[in-house]
C-alpha cells in the first residue's frame, strides 16, 4: 500500500526550520520543526529525506520539492 503524499505550504518549511544553524541532517531538521511546533507530518518528511546533509534552505526546498505547495 503506498502512502498518499502530503502537501506542505512553503512558508510553513521556512517557519519550521527558523533558526537552524546549517550543514544539518534530516535528524536534525525535523528536530527543529518539532520544536518550533511544526505538523507531524512535516517532521515525519523531514526526518524521512534520503539525502545525508543540507547545506541550506535551498536544499531542504529541492529535496520536498513534489510536496510543496503555494510557490511561485
Amino acid at each position: 500500500m503506498k502512502e498518499e503524499a502530503v502537501a506542505f505550504q512553503v512558508a510553513d518549511v521556512q517557519k519550521s526550520l527558523k533558526g537552524i544553524d546549517y550543514p544539518v541532517g534530516p535528524r536534525e531538521l525535523a528536530d527543529k520543526a518539532k520544536s518550533n511546533g511544526a505538523d507531524q507530518d512535516l517532521v515525519n518528511a523531514l526526518s524521512g529525506m534520503q539525502k545525508e546533509r543540507f547545506d541550506g534552505p535551498n536544499a531542504v526546498m529541492k529535496e520536498l520539492k513534489g510536496q510543496l505547495t503555494g510557490s511561485n
